[in-house]
């Protein structure tokens, strides 16, 4: 029996209105600018996947870094952990992080996706889990909008799909006003809601032991990335004076990231972005150490690819629901009470809404 091998590698840049722009202490985003891939495979099979540049800016230079991937995997084996480890070598010298380490991680998730194509089986069986409802808190908006404007929201995302939890994202001028906000989503959402926030890293160590110090009696699920992600002494610091769970990781750039923070003791609980992390192979060898370090493991945006992979961790805590890819999906995924379940559909059950694709797409 031959072996298979990919035959064509297409690549097409969107960029997709959001329903909130989401408005953080070190940035905004206003459009999600996604990067499609296909992986087309001799058997037949083709493997999808996206990735989320941030900022449009980023659009155009990692789909064209894909384009010149093309040629280095068209031909090539198809098996995804031997692929992973040859394209990790054409950057051996550049170095695998940033836009390099997202080109990486997108094709090794389409070829993940792939594989479950191929034999018809969802990847979380790929991968050796079983399918389940996954608790989810929703984060499709809450940035800083004011204390006028939370509780409102706040009720709208717990309405849409049934949720008993949301993000809140903090970091205003003063900390009167970030407790002045979590008041308004706590008296609107109730006690039973669980609230958890981030400051997408825009706080100095001094002041965010300040700003865990006020905020100790606000029972939330988790702190987020109060300070810069990769300031590990600065994090266990952190988290060996805080009353509540220090949440990060998103920003690991690849396992080694992740080595690193287990190493110097840097949070409680920690969460995966299948993007930054390497793909599926990046995301099982970081969950390894995740597990090792006794931190239970949620996801970072992609929830079409988190959810399967969450199905298959045994750590599994919170899956963080945005839809952001919704637009462009033919059949997405859905939120029942607050859960989600991946489909028992192949692979990861992508397919793109051509009509959709072709209207936001950019040259």
């Amino acid at each position: 029996m031959s072996e298979i091998t990919i035959t064509k590698l297409k690549i097409c840049p969107v960029l997709v209105p959001l329903r909130r722009p989401v408005v953080v202490m070190t940035g905004q985003v206003t459009m999600a600018p996604l990067v499609l891939i296909d992986l087309e495979r001799s058997d037949g099979s083709v493997g999808r996947s996206y990735l989320f540049t941030y900022s449009p800016i980023a659009l155009k230079a990692t789909a064209a870094l894909l384009r010149d991937l093309a040629p280095v995997v068209e031909g090539t084996p198809a098996e995804p952990r031997g692929l992973h480890t040859r394209i990790l070598g054409q950057f051996k010298l550049l170095g695998a992080e940033g836009v390099t380490l997202m080109a990486i991680a997108g094709i090794d998730m389409a070829a993940w996706d792939a594989v479950g194509q191929s034999i018809g089986r969802p990847l979380y069986q790929v991968l050796g889990g079983a399918a389940k409802a996954l608790s989810a808190y929703n984060s499709n908006g809450m940035g800083l909008i004011g204390p006028s404007k939370v509780a409102g929201e706040a009720l709208d995302l717990l309405a849409e799909g049934g949720f008993s939890a949301l993000k809140v994202r903090l970091g205003y001028p003063d900390v009167d006003t970030d407790l002045a906000v979590l008041d308004e989503v706590r008296t609107a959402v109730g006690e039973a809601t669980t609230i958890v926030t981030d400051y997408n890293q825009g706080l100095s160590v001094a002041e965010a032991k300040q700003r865990l110090t006020a905020l100790a009696g606000q029972k939330l699920g988790w702190i987020e990335e109060p300070i810069a992600f990769d300031n590990y002494d600065g994090l266990a610091e952190l988290r060996a004076v805080s009353t509540i769970p220090i949440q990060g990781g998103e920003n690991h750039w690849g396992p080694g990231d992740m080595a690193r923070a287990t190493s110097a003791g840097a949070l409680d609980l920690v969460m995966i972005d299948a993007m930054k992390i390497g793909g599926v192979t990046g995301w099982l060898e970081a969950s390894s150490l995740a597990r090792a370090a006794g931190w239970p493991v949620s996801s970072h945006l992609f929830p079409e690819v988190s959810a399967h992979l969450m199905c298959a961790d045994p750590g599994a805590h919170w899956l963080e629901w945005v839809d952001w890819a919704n637009p462009i999906l033919k059949d997405p995924y859905e939120v029942v009470k607050g859960k989600v379940t991946p489909p028992d559909r192949p692979g990861m059950g992508l397919e793109w809404d051509e009509g959709k694709v072709a209207q936001y797409a950019i040259g």
